[in-house]
């Protein structure tokens, strides 16, 4: 009698945690997401590793600054997609305004988040999330996509 045929499954490399709408929330995400990338093998300080960290910074600044609802958190998902080489970021928050990127002028202070994620993510959107809100994600890629 033979055994059933079994493929072995790559575990998905995900990590998710909520934290408080607030200054020192989106910081907390911005340190835990440089220490999961780590544990990815992406080690601190590479230019993806930056890349990413600065996605997660300005995503979290959005959910604290734009996103807030009282008494509300915000969440961080990250996933490794090794097979697309990939990171993806999802922070989703309670508020239901979508974000916009803007042409911030020169001498202006703020406005200049969604930019940066535009000009560092390989792709960005928002999607619906079961609850109040929306969850902003990006996508990241750690080698070139494959050419078809």
């Amino acid at each position: 009698m033979t055994s059933p045929h079994t493929s072995a499954l790559t575990p998905a490399r995900t990590f998710t945690q909520r934290f408080s709408a607030t200054r020192r929330g989106a910081r907390l995400a911005r340190l835990l997401a440089t220490h999961q990338l780590i544990e990815w093998g992406h080690p601190r300080g590479t230019e993806f590793s930056d890349a990413v960290t600065l996605v997660v910074a300005e995503l979290a600044s959005n959910a604290v600054l734009h996103g807030h609802v009282p008494g509300r958190d915000f969440a961080l998902h990250l996933s490794c997609d090794d097979g697309r080489g990939v990171v993806r970021v999802e922070v989703s928050d309670a508020h239901p305004a979508q974000p916009a990127r803007v042409t911030p002028r020169s001498d202006d202070a703020h406005g200049r988040g969604m930019v940066l994620v535009d000009a560092l993510a390989t792709r960005w959107g928002v999607a619906d999330r079961v609850g109040p809100g929306k969850t902003v994600w990006a996508e990241c890629a750690h080698r070139p996509a494959p050419r078809d």
